[in-house]
Formats: C-alpha cells, sequence, structure tokens
C-alpha cells in the first residue's frame, strides 16, 4: 500500500516526460518489439512484483506470444529482452556504438562508487581508459602466462583440499565432497592469489578449505552477483531512490559491499604505503601492477574499485559451470569415462594435468563449453543501455531502453541446437579444429562480443577448464550411498542447482602426487 501511495505521489513527475516519449515514438513508422500493454505512468511494475522471479516470468512472456525478442515499459524505462542470437549480435556488434553504455541504476552506482571501475560503467573516457588498462595491463596474454605459477599453486591447493575431504569423510568406497564448495574454494582461490598473492585472507583452514574469512567474502560477492541489475522498482522510478529502499536491495547490496571492502581494502591501504615508503620494489601480483600505473595513474579508490570489479568478474562463470558439468557427467557415467579416457591419454597417470596440457583436452573443453550453453551462471548478460534511438530487427528501439539478452534464449534455442535441453558434449566437438569456449555467434552466452565482452576470456577459460580436468583426473566421482543420480533441479530464484553437488569421490592417481601440506 505504501508503494502505491509514493507512485501516485511521484507520477506526476513522469508524465510529462511519459507523454514526449510516447509523442516521439509516434513519430516512427517502426513498432516497438511486444509486449504486455503498460498502464499509464508505471507500465507494468505491478505485474512485475507480482511475478517473481521476474526473468522467469519474461521468458514466460516471450513463450506466450512466440517471440526472440520483447519489450515491457517498467515506469518510464523500456526493457528490451532479446533471446535470438542474429538480433543479440545486432544490438550488441554490428550497432555497437549505440548499445553499448550501461545504465544508472542503484546497484551498479553502489558497487563502482560512483562508476570508478570498468564492468558497470556507462560509456564514457573513463570507461575506455579503464577498459584499455584491463586488456593491455591485468587481462593480456604477457600477465597470463607471469601468473602461471600462481594457479598452478592454487590447483594443487585443489587437490589437497578434496584428498584431505576423502579422508575425512570416509565411506565405504571414498569419501563425500561437497563440490560446489570445492569449485567456488578454487575460483576464489584464483582470485585472491593472482590479486593479493595469497589465497587467504586469514590463515584458512588446515585442509586447505576455506576460513570463516573467505567464506564470509565469496558469500557477500555472490550475494552482490545477485543483486547487481535485478530489476529493482527505484531503476525504473529514479525518484523513489531518495525516498524508500521498496525491495530492500539496496540495504542488502550495500551490506554485502561492506563485507567484501573490509577484507580487501586493508591489504590495498597496507601495499599502496609499502611502494611509497620503499619497503617493496619488485611487482608481484596484479595489485602491484595497478597501484604503478603511469599513463593514468590510478587513484587509491579508483584502485580499491578495480579490484572489486576484478574479484566478481572472475568468481561467477568458472565454478558455476564446473558444477553443472560435473553433475551432469556423473549422471551420464559414458560422458565421465570418454572425458577420464582423454586425461589418461593426453597426460598420463604418472602426473597432474597442467595448464600447458590444456589446448589437447579438447573433450574436457567440450563439456565445459556444454555447460555454459545449457547451464549459465545468470539468465541474463548484464544490461545494455541505448544512448539514442534506433531500430534492430525492423523495430523501434528508444533511447534509454535497457537491453538485456537471455543466456537461457540463446543456449536453449530449439532452432539452433538440437535436443537442447540434453547434456551433449559430442556437439561441440570437431575433428578439423580446437574447440573454443568463445562464441562470437552468440549460438550460447559464455564471455560475450563487442566492447562489452569479457576481456579476460583467456583467464576464464583457463581456470574453467583446468577446474574440470583437476577434478576429473584425480578423483572417481559417483553419487553419494542409497542416491540413485543426481538431482539437476535449479533454484526458483536463479539457475544455480537447488542444492549444492555432493558426491563420492575416490582418489585415482598414485598417492605421491597429491599435494599434502
Amino acid at each position: 500500500m505504501i508503494f502505491f501511495i509514493i507512485v501516485s505521489i511521484v507520477s506526476m513527475f513522469f508524465f510529462m516526460l511519459t507523454k514526449w516519449t510516447t509523442c516521439s515514438h509516434k513519430k516512427h513508422l517502426q513498432p516497438l518489439p511486444p509486449g504486455p500493454k503498460p498502464l499509464p505512468l508505471i507500465g507494468s511494475l505491478i505485474t512485475m512484483l507480482r511475478n517473481k522471479p521476474v526473468f522467469r516470468w519474461i521468458h514466460k512472456m516471450m513463450d506466450e506470444m512466440k517471440t526472440k525478442v520483447i519489450c515491457i515499459r517498467l515506469g518510464n524505462v523500456h526493457v528490451i529482452a532479446v533471446s535470438d542470437p542474429k538480433i543479440a549480435l545486432e544490438f550488441m556488434k554490428d550497432k555497437h556504438g549505440v548499445f553499448s553504455s550501461r545504465p544508472d541504476v542503484m546497484s551498479s552506482h553502489v558497487i563502482s562508487c560512483g562508476y570508478l571501475g570498468t564492468i558497470f560503467v556507462p560509456m564514457s573516457d573513463n570507461w575506455k581508459n579503464m577498459r584499455r588498462i584491463i586488456s593491455t595491463e591485468v587481462a593480456s596474454v604477457a600477465r597470463h602466462k607471469w601468473l602461471a605459477n600462481k594457479r598452478n599453486e592454487v590447483a594443487d591447493n585443489l587437490l589437497r583440499y578434496i584428498y584431505s575431504r576423502c579422508e575425512t569423510n570416509v565411506v565405504a568406497t571414498g569419501g563425500i565432497v561437497n563440490v560446489r564448495t570445492a569449485a567456488i574454494q578454487y575460483t576464489s582461490n584464483v582470485s585472491r592469489k593472482i590479486m593479493f598473492g595469497s589465497m587467504y585472507f586469514g590463515k584458512g583452514s588446515e585442509d586447505g578449505g576455506p576460513g570463516e574469512e573467505e567464506i564470509e567474502h565469496v558469500d557477500s560477492l555472490l550475494t552482490i552477483l545477485s543483486h547487481i541489475y535485478a530489476f529493482c522498482v527505484t531503476d525504473y522510478i529514479p525518484c523513489l531512490r531518495w525516498i524508500t529502499d521498496f525491495d530492500g536491495h539496496e540495504k542488502t547490496l550495500r551490506k554485502a559491499f561492506h563485507n567484501t571492502r573490509k577484507y580487501q581494502d586493508p591489504l590495498i591501504d597496507e601495499r599502496i604505503q609499502q611502494w611509497k615508503n620503499g619497503v617493496r620494489k619488485k611487482e608481484d601480483d596484479l595489485l602491484d601492477v595497478l597501484i604503478n600505473l603511469d599513463n593514468p595513474r590510478l587513484t587509491t579508490d579508483q584502485i580499491k574499485v578495480q579490484i572489486h570489479d576484478l574479484m566478481i568478474a572472475t568468481i561467477d562463470n568458472p565454478w558455476n559451470s564446473v558444477e553443472w558439468a560435473m553433475a551432469e557427467m556423473i549422471n551420464q557415467p559414458r560422458i565421465m569415462d570418454k572425458a577420464i579416457q582423454e586425461l589418461d591419454y593426453v597426460v598420463g597417470k604418472d602426473r597432474l594435468v597442467q595448464e600447458s596440457d590444456l589446448p589437447n583436452l579438447n573433450y574436457i573443453k567440450a563439456c565445459v563449453k556444454e555447460s555454459f550453453r545449457l547451464h549459465p551462471v545468470a539468465p541474463f548478460i548484464p544490461v545494455h543501455m541505448t544512448t539514442r534511438d534506433s531500430s534492430v530487427a525492423g523495430y523501434f528501439i528508444p533511447k534509454g531502453s535497457h537491453v538485456i539478452v537471455s543466456r537461457l534464449g540463446l543456449g536453449r534455442n530449439p532452432e539452433v541446437w538440437s535436443d537442447p535441453l540434453n547434456f551433449d558434449p559430442n556437439r561441440h566437438m570437431n575433428v578439423n579444429s580446437q574447440v573454443v569456449l568463445t562464441d562470437h555467434n552468440l549460438h550460447l552466452f559464455s564471455f560475450g562480443t563487442g566492447p562489452r565482452g569479457c576481456p579476460g576470456v583467456l583467464l576464464g577459460t583457463t581456470m574453467s577448464v583446468m577446474l574440470l580436468a583437476r577434478l576429473v583426473q584425480g578423483f572417481t566421482w559417483k553419487c553419494p550411498p542409497n542416491e540413485p543420480h543426481v538431482d539437476l533441479n535449479e533454484n526458483l530464484h536463479d539457475i544455480w542447482r537447488a542444492k549444492p553437488l555432493l558426491a563420492l569421490a575416490k582418489p585415482r592417481l598414485p598417492h605421491h602426487l597429491y599435494p599434502t601440506c
């Protein structure tokens, strides 16, 4: 009731703007994309609030209306959802000059501290500068090679942790392992190791697992990921942002943001002081790189936000895709057996798989790519915003529209993929070429394309493939006792697995290969 009273009060402020927008649309012969009929002033906000999670409501409407592009007016914002690869390419690649910006919304403003970072920044000179820094100084091939030893240390720690779980949670034929915990531990450890030079904020646990600090830090990062561009009411009626936190999104987001920064910022402040005092003289990790940039030299606040952006960007995709891949492979032993055979042939059983082996592990890469396709980490990509009136696929797209491309729609499109709901890595195998995890035709969404495509493709693909390769090479995996198969249900409120994957693991390599300290 309070919400509708507030809407009534502020709606007059939007009346003239809405009237002007409506009139401007009438000047164009092209129609808006199909969509639900909006109410005056507030559009489909009430319907949105009654149909959560919103992404499932949007996909349901697209199915019912039999359309690959839909327009939903929320407040005075046109939200354009797309599930067709050709239309998505037109937005993200062919007309990227119009659609490469980001909207100014609560979540992105909070997380970027007023847009000091890269990922969530609207199109600007600052964004171009930060994007160039990431591409040339952080995510380059040379930098990737420079950090290889740190990633290898984390990969060894992964085996140490799972091996200890096998000994601790013992049943007759192995040990019960929480694959989600192990996968998240690996990805977050890689992030911390290459950023700060250490896998832990505190001491960690004796078995190589996360400590309390790492658990809180990762939980907060995942909370942030689930609240960025999360259909918050104040994003569509900005005046309400100064009146009420109606959804409770801002409170939750700020708390999670505080929890991540309380671990990261002291390390950054200490490191900056070390360089000023001459105590530190040699670059060892990405924090050192960002501190010592000259053109342009970053402020302390910019460094802190950029590190936070990088932590978010490196943690989400690999753990989710590998957990899902493992669940699917355990349910289909023939796929698991084929992956094992490839590893035994390429690497053998007398040494651990290394990053140098990854180019030759086509089937392992195909398993990861199939998980990207069928089980993306989020239903939509981060929001793009159009900077001027345009047209796409014969439809009028007004200036200021929020464009969201459906990862689910692309990867599960029956017009592109046969039997799209079946996990089948063979669909990506080609005897004449290497399997690559990117898809610039957007038949699936892994790392995107165009100016807003992920610059960290090399790191992301390496982490994902290495994680799956180490899991499959190091252990045999089966369902826990008395469970005939792995439950493949998704969460209702997101598309992660409904429950963390618990599996029975047993070491399959000579015991001396497993790191123990």
